[in-house]
């Protein structure tokens, strides 16, 4: 994926479910609100095709080749669900599955949480989590992966 000049407001008002989009961005923006928001777009691991919100620019040690530009948080609208990406990890434990129990009816994967709407996920639990890697992140105690 790549970083791409496109506005981020005009992509998220343009969403299927911009409401959802923007509720979750003004939430994200609450916690970082002077960092910048790019559009990534791209082709993701597995080969889908992908527009990313990304919030935080991060350098991202890979296992395999060197390190690459990245972000701490995304927002991206899939086909039929929302999906919000935390890049941190504490104790070697991404935070979205370590909180995964707490974040309503969701879905996690690895730094994923995927919802159908945002009446789905806890925002309290949500910001909570957005705290947390912008903490660890600001340290650089583990932080961004």
């Amino acid at each position: 994926m790549e970083r791409v000049d496109d506005d981020v407001d005009v992509f998220l008002h343009s969403a299927r479910m911009a409401d959802d989009l923007a509720r979750l961005d003004g939430v994200i923006r609450e916690v970082f609100p002077e960092e910048e928001r790019v559009l990534w777009r791209g082709r993701m691991w597995g080969g889908t095709e992908q527009a990313i919100v990304g919030y935080v620019a991060v350098v991202q040690s890979r296992p395999r080749g060197g390190d690459v530009e990245w972000f701490l948080v995304g927002l991206a609208e899939q086909k039929n669900h929302s999906s919000v990406y935390v890049n941190a990890v504490e104790d070697g434990v991404y935070l979205v599955q370590a909180r995964a129990a707490r974040l309503g009816r969701v879905k996690v994967g690895a730094a994923a949480v995927t919802f159908r709407s945002v009446s789905d996920i806890d925002l309290d639990e949500l910001r909570a989590l957005l705290i947390r890697a912008r903490e660890l992140n600001a340290s650089g105690d583990e932080g961004a992966k």
